[in-house]
């Protein structure tokens, strides 16, 4: 079964936003974790959405842009951004602010770019799915040193 996070201290979640942030996401729709009882349960693929979602907001995204920026992902991919990345694949997210595009290759992205009225505004969906996987491998590394403390396993839900 894959690993699945809790959004309690130290996890690494609420390094970018704390357990309430998270908990108004979950409240709109915006990701929507597992249960298990009153705990919230994110996958890795909740992990890059949250990733995302973090970019988008420190670019100035509202909340209404936000979803529809997941919904638009979503259609895409048809699956979860961490099932689909892979390690050297590079997808790029352009926005003009009226239009989502969806690229894969850098022609693709100056094309885009020349021809475009507007400023564009660019997000790599793959550093974002990068730095997620990172940071559970890392955090991975630092729960397996310290699996004697009971606590601290225990956060981990398998």
């Amino acid at each position: 079964m894959q690993d699945r996070f809790t959004s309690t201290r130290g996890d690494g979640i609420d390094r970018h936003h704390s357990a309430p942030a998270l908990q108004w996401w979950d409240e709109r729709g915006v990701v929507t974790p597992d249960r298990e009882g009153h705990r919230r349960l994110y996958s890795m693929n909740h992990l890059t959405d949250i990733a995302v979602i973090c970019e988008l907001r420190r670019k100035g995204f509202s909340l209404q842009g936000v979803r529809k920026v997941m919904r638009f992902l979503d259609r895409e991919f048809g699956k979860g951004l961490a099932e689909t990345v892979s390690r050297n694949s590079q997808y790029h997210l352009l926005t003009d602010g009226t239009h989502l595009y969806l690229e894969t290759s850098a022609r693709q992205i100056v094309d885009i770019l020349k021809n475009s009225n507007q400023p564009i505004l660019g997000i790599c969906l793959s550093d974002a799915v990068r730095q997620v996987r990172a940071g559970v491998i890392s955090r991975k590394a630092n729960t397996s040193v310290m699996s004697l403390n009971p606590k601290r396993s225990a956060r981990k839900a398998s």
